[in-house]
Parts: structure tokens; sequence; C-alpha cells
């Protein structure tokens, strides 16, 4: 199978060391699943494109939400990198 690569920005690495653990482990479960199967996650809570190229979900529901943002950067070579992890107040968009 052709797997996707799933990069991390740098802000990211340093979101994903002050997740709770529960967030972390749903975090690492979507990230394998999108590079097995690729950006859109529809099965995902509150799944979505903000755009053509950029993706969120819920990664865990209630208060606080925790939400990934991830970008395809390139399509030819299935490269995506995750812009975003953190509570649903502060995500960019």
């Amino acid at each position: 199978m052709n797997t996707w690569r799933v990069i991390l920005s740098n802000r990211v690495g340093k979101q994903i060391a002050r997740l709770p653990l529960n967030v972390k482990a749903s975090l690492f479960f979507l990230l394998a699943e999108i590079e097995r199967y690729g950006p859109v996650r529809g099965k995902w809570p509150n799944y979505g494109k903000l755009n053509d190229i950029t993706h969120h979900c819920h990664i865990k529901k209630g208060k606080p939400c925790y939400v990934a943002i991830w970008e395809v950067i390139d399509r030819k070579i299935k490269l995506i990198e995750v812009k975003y992890v953190g509570t649903h107040e502060k995500a960019p968009y």
C-alpha cells in the first residue's frame, strides 16, 4: 500500500508535549490513520475541510475540546504537515 508521509511543524511538537495522555493517544491514532488512508478522515468527530488543502477534526470532545489541523503539502509525493494540535479556543481558524 502506498502510504502518506506525515510531518509535524515545530510548533506542533511543542504542543504535543503539553497535551493530556488521552488526547495524545487519540492524536497518534489519527496520525496513523492519515498515514495509511490519506488526509480525508470523515469518520472523526466534526471533521471538515477548511479549504482545498487544510483539514481539521476534534480529537477530544467536551470541555476543553481538542482539535487537530493538518495540511496537504504535496499530493504527488503524499506529504501532509500537521499545523496545530490543541484546544478549540486557541485554534488558528
